[in-house]
């Protein structure tokens, strides 16, 4: 695309609007007090701020840790009008200060590096100019609220970029149409090769992450060890979001891996299903429906019992997971007493799977030490409910590093489970 026509659709997707609703008042869950959180995979609360701070997923995305503290800093020094004067990142409207607006002017700058760099038949370097750009758009919709129209033409810029990429990369990149009640949702095939068939790991991450944002995992860990890599938003989430979040996580997980079969490029005798956080709880589902289809089910920090049915852990929940799990069930305005009692029923315990028999696909559980979500027993459930299966305890030390020690950990768990 020219790079007039990119001008022309930012402007067009952030003109100004008076309308434009700021993030943390969309929800208005009643009786929350805001609740510190410290995870080695989320990142932390912190005083001040609505949002939970994802430092070390966003730099182990690619996210520069100095410009992340810069646009930090923005957000924290303006003066502009905040919904709540004690939360930095609620500035109202996109201007400076504005959590949207901070976040995608720094993607424009990578966006129009890319551009250039195009201009000079440099493709591999705009490629990986235009996934930070998209890196940046995504963290700008950051986390994804329903009817937050900011961060929805963000995520509109993000999900532009990414594929504007995928045509620049040495890699191929494919999209698969799935069919699942009458609509469609887009999945994205990474394939480090297309001259055979490959064994495949289709990934999930949680519900406030977009599918785009798993690239990385395909660039360092998967397409180095010869898989390819099939991603899908969460229901609810950027892609699937025309289906609401239900206690059947792994619906749409279910109707990709029938379809599976029918794609060009995977050996679908070799399949596995890898997940992230609320990814997890599709992935280790998804094992007890399909046990004929999967070679092996990974939960990474998965939420699949005591994150949905410990009262204490419900009662530790940071607001803007309440707010971000209330949009996606599509509850508004109720108090916190009633969306929490809605979320055992997400426990893979209490639907009577983890924990009650065992299965032959092997399942892996692998954590970090002391996660406020994901439990050493909720893994320890996950290995006793699978022949093989297996539960993995990291250190949460140092911080920054425990994306890539997990993810080292699974890249060794699928070569054994998908040889040939």
């Amino acid at each position: 695309m020219s790079e007039p026509s990119k001008t022309n659709l930012s402007e067009k997707l952030f003109a100004p609007r008076q309308t434009s609703k700021e993030t943390s008042s969309l929800v208005k869950l009643a009786h929350v007090v805001d609740a510190p959180i410290h995870s080695a995979l989320d990142g932390d609360t912190e005083i001040g701020w609505y949002r939970v701070m994802r430092r070390p997923q966003w730099i182990w995305q690619g996210i520069d840790p100095i410009e992340l503290e810069a646009i930090l800093a923005r957000i924290a020094k303006s003066d502009a009008p905040r919904t709540r004067d004690d939360l930095l990142d609620t500035v109202i409207g996109y201007k400076p200060g504005n959590w949207v607006y901070e976040w995608c002017q720094s993607g424009g700058m990578y966006h129009k590096a890319a551009r250039a760099l195009l201009d000079q038949g440099e493709k591999e370097k705009a490629a990986e100019q235009l996934i930070t750009a998209s890196m940046y758009y995504s963290i700008a919709a950051y986390p994804h609220l329903k009817g937050d129209d900011l961060a929805a033409q963000a995520e509109l810029q993000a999900n532009q970029a990414y594929r504007d990429a995928m045509d620049n990369m040495p890699h191929q990149m494919r999209t698969i149409d799935v069919k699942y009640e009458n609509k469609t949702f887009q999945a994205f095939i990474h394939l480090p090769c297309t001259d055979k068939l490959l064994p495949t790991v289709i990934v999930s991450g949680g519900l406030d992450t977009l599918q785009s944002d798993l690239l990385r995992l395909y660039q360092k860990y998967l397409g180095p060890a010869g898989f390819a890599m099939i991603t899908l938003d969460m229901p609810s989430v950027g892609h699937s979001s025309h289906w609401s979040l239900t206690e059947d996580t792994s619906r749409l997980h279910q109707a990709l891996l029938q379809q599976v079969k029918d794609v060009p490029w995977v050996d679908h005798t070799r399949v596995a299903m890898l997940g992230l956080r609320f990814g997890g709880n599709a992935a280790i589902r998804l094992g007890f429906l399909e046990p004929t289809r999967l070679k092996t089910c990974v939960s990474v920090g998965g939420i699949i019992h005591s994150g949905l049915a410990d009262p204490k852990r419900l009662d530790a929940m940071p607001r803007m997971y309440l707010d971000m799990i209330a949009s996606r069930l599509g509850k508004h305005g109720v108090s916190k007493t009633s969306l929490v009692s809605h979320l055992p029923a997400w426990s893979l315990k209490n639907q009577g799977l983890v924990g009650r028999r065992k299965i032959d696909v092997p399942m892996l559980g692998i954590g970090l030490k002391s996660d406020p979500v994901c439990s050493e027993f909720d893994n320890q459930l996950i290995a006793m409910s699978s022949r093989g299966g297996k539960a993995i305890t990291l250190p949460d030390k140092p911080l920054h590093d425990g994306y890539h020690r997990a993810m080292t950990t699974v890249v060794d768990w699928l070569k054994e489970k998908l040889a040939e």
